[in-house]
């Protein structure tokens, strides 16, 4: 298994954000969020992720930061687990929707059940 979180699966580009944000479908487990869409990536990517925390919640950029890398860490070791089962390349967004600072095991839950939630809806269509 490869547990490694490379630049081409990361999120970047303003607009495929845009787009993803304009167009995505989303479901939640709060305190997180995903907002996905289907796309084609050049490089042969199969998904490509973002994380975000609201600066509106959280006024510092250490607890933003520390949210990030728990979700981000929360993700990389458990994404072959959560993408099985996908044949689409997709472009994710995770966001952070709580008040207060999370724990690893509080976040690595929560994305298991996001994602659980993500495979229903997507096997749905």
């Amino acid at each position: 298994m490869i547990f490694t979180l490379n630049s081409i699966e990361k999120l970047k580009g303003k607009k495929l954000i845009e787009q993803l944000f304009e167009e995505g479908r989303s479901v939640s487990s709060f305190p997180l969020r995903l907002v996905y869409i289907t796309t084609h990536f050049k490089d042969g990517a199969k998904v490509k992720t973002g994380v975000s925390v609201s600066k509106k919640s959280f006024k510092r950029a250490v607890d933003r930061n520390r949210i990030k890398r728990l979700m981000r860490e929360a993700y990389r070791l458990n994404k072959t687990e959560y993408l099985n089962n996908i044949s689409e390349p997709y472009a994710f967004m995770i966001l952070y929707n709580g008040k207060e600072i999370p724990t690893y095991s509080e976040v690595e839950a929560k994305m298991a059940q996001l994602f659980l939630a993500f495979s229903k809806k997507i096997s749905d269509k």
